[in-house]
């Protein structure tokens, strides 16, 4: 253990050229050794900035950075040497096995020849990855594929870990074994900073630094953060399923509250600073808050009330009628089967959630539903269309937002915008009028000319977003939309989502983040891709009640249920 903080930033600035407001505005933060760190805050904010000025890939305009008392502007080797990096989108070779890109990466780190083979073996049996060293990595789950990064970095035996949200795009299951594994490393010593979208994963780090414009508006621990928001946390129960939407969005422009969330049959809310939670709707209970809480609170609450995009969509019939239906849809790539005679119906206005592990089938089902893919066998219907017989009534009634985004990195906003809508048959008037009502709604005019490879991703998102809604479609398909994007980001789009829904927009979403899947009417499990279970959220949580599990959470529920079905992920 180094003597004194580990980690010392002093009066750190940096900003990019073109930039209208510093990356990092005159910050000021100490890290002890061996601490387990999260950093967290809202795209933008710069995470990502740090973690390249602590690591000596970049200099700071003004200020100074000291790691173990190596200053990163003149000993930025010294620094290397003894930190482990993993970016948010680290460099595996596809092309090359897992243990050829560990080789890779201890001849490059020089490992020595004759400590080699221990410490691979080593970190082959830390990552439960040893079964699979003659795998491709480019075969890898998305889960594995990160192991495999942790591992490729760990192979110097660092002092220090930086990790860029390594969870992003990462399952419940694979996510937990993810952070066992660095909380193990961290209780061996190992100082560690994890860059993360998940707050349940920042309130079990030891200290947590949130970032918001380039400065930290907290630094400390999360049981401290969450002083601010203790007593103001309160949950309504015993709600009809056809008013919990509505009644959350009343709350949400109620002055008295400052965060709500559906969960399942019930409402959660986050009053302001001392004020109770509306007496007319009782009984209230108050429920313990958690971090995120707390960092919503501390960033000054979502933007709540009407979603203007839901407002200027037209009202769908409300007439409980199936707008979506797969009939046995099987899908076979060779010998493998990615989808294995799957059926469900989603009816108007109602948000269908499709959860599972990496590698699932989830985006395979998206495909099959949005005509990309043609199913082996059974069939996928929109608004009673057939994707097989009538492909092109069918897709004019839906939008699709790809997990992987299907924008246009090398055109700008605009021509996006353009394209996308063209595509869904938009032209003249009509598509100037939706290409403006989506500027406008999601804040997209400032950014108009930029090129969309450019945009934060939770920019993206919202570009991604726009371009799938400027047809005002009756069916919405949302692969992972919310992927690494902030609580904040994420309230946004559920804000428009649920009011989507409530105009009867028919939603099919996948999410890895188990409390957005408390919004759907009805999810379905799927591993392999088969049904592991069907239900509503409560009734998923209520399967999985014993008495290790009184009260299963979403998530305990997800990871339960998987077990449960002896189908634990290995690709």
């Amino acid at each position: 253990m180094t003597k004194g903080p580990f980690i010392l930033a002093r009066g750190l600035s940096k900003t990019f050229k073109g930039a209208a407001k510093p990356a990092l505005d005159n910050l000021e933060i100490q890290i002890e050794p061996g601490q387990m760190v999260g950093l967290v805050g809202p795209d933008g904010s710069g995470k990502t900035t740090l973690l390249r000025l602590l690591i000596g890939l970049m200099d700071p305009d003004r200020g100074s950075i000291t790691v173990k008392g190596f200053d990163s502007r003149h000993q930025a080797d010294q620094i290397q040497a003894i930190t482990g990096y993993m970016p948010q989108k680290f460099g595996l070779y596809e092309d090359l096995t897992v243990l050829e890109n560990m080789n890779l990466y201890a001849d490059l780190r020089n490992s020595p020849k004759n400590e080699r083979q221990e410490r691979l073996a080593q970190l082959l049996a830390f990552t439960d990855l040893a079964k699979f060293q003659g795998r491709l990595a480019g075969k890898l789950s998305g889960g594995m594929k990160q192991k495999l990064g942790l591992a490729c970095v760990l192979i110097a035996t660092p002092e220090l870990l930086l990790l860029d949200e390594p969870s992003v795009g990462v399952d419940p299951l694979s996510r937990r074994e993810l952070w066992k594994m660095v909380t193990k490393l961290a209780q061996d010593g190992l100082t560690v900073v994890w860059g993360t979208s998940y707050l349940d994963e920042a309130e079990k780090c030891s200290t947590v630094i949130l970032l918001h414009q380039g400065q930290a508006l907290y630094l400390g621990s999360p049981d401290q953060a969450l002083d601010r928001v203790n007593n103001r946390s309160f949950v309504l129960s015993g709600l009809k399923e056809s008013r919990r939407r509505q009644t959350l969005m009343d709350l949400l422009k109620d002055g008295l509250v400052m965060d709500g969330l559906i969960q399942g049959g019930d409402i959660k809310i986050v009053t302001k600073a001392n004020q109770a939670p509306p007496a007319q709707l009782g009984p209230w209970v108050n429920k313990k808050a958690t971090f995120e809480d707390a960092f919503i609170d501390i960033l000054g609450g979502p933007t709540l009330g009407q979603s203007a995009l839901a407002a200027r969509m037209a009202n769908k019939p409300n007439d409980g009628a199936v707008v979506v239906e797969a009939i046995h849809l099987t899908k076979r790539f060779g010998d493998f089967t990615a989808v294995d005679d799957y059926s469900f119906q989603i009816k108007r206005g109602h948000i269908f959630g499709l959860l599972g592990p990496n590698g699932a089938g989830k985006s395979t089902t998206f495909k099959m539903m949005c005509g990309l893919i043609k199913p082996t066998l059974g069939q996928a219907k929109i608004a009673g269309h057939s994707l097989a017989t009538s492909p092109t009534q069918a897709r004019g009634h839906l939008g699709y937002m790809a997990q992987k985004f299907s924008l246009y990195d090398q055109l700008s906003v605009r021509q996006n915008l353009t394209f996308f809508s063209g595509a869904y048959g938009l032209f003249g008037a009509k598509q100037k009028e939706q290409i403006e009502l989506m500027a406008d709604v999601f804040d997209l005019y400032p950014y108009f000319n930029l090129k969309a490879g450019l945009l934060p991703l939770g920019l993206k998102q919202r570009l991604a977003l726009s371009c799938a809604l400027t047809h005002q479609p009756d069916v919405l398909f949302l692969d992972e939309p919310t992927s690494g994007v902030d609580p904040l980001t994420r309230r946004e789009f559920w804000l428009h989502i649920n009011q989507l829904a409530i105009k009867g927009v028919t939603v099919m979403i996948t999410t890895h983040f188990m409390e957005e899947a408390e919004n759907c009417d009805l999810i379905t499990l799927i591993y392999r891709g088969r049904d592991v279970a069907s239900g509503t959220p409560d009734q998923l949580k209520n399967l999985t009640k014993s008495p290790a599990l009184p009260n299963p959470t979403m998530e305990e529920a997800f990871i339960e249920l998987i077990a449960r079905s002896n189908l634990r992920p290995e690709a």
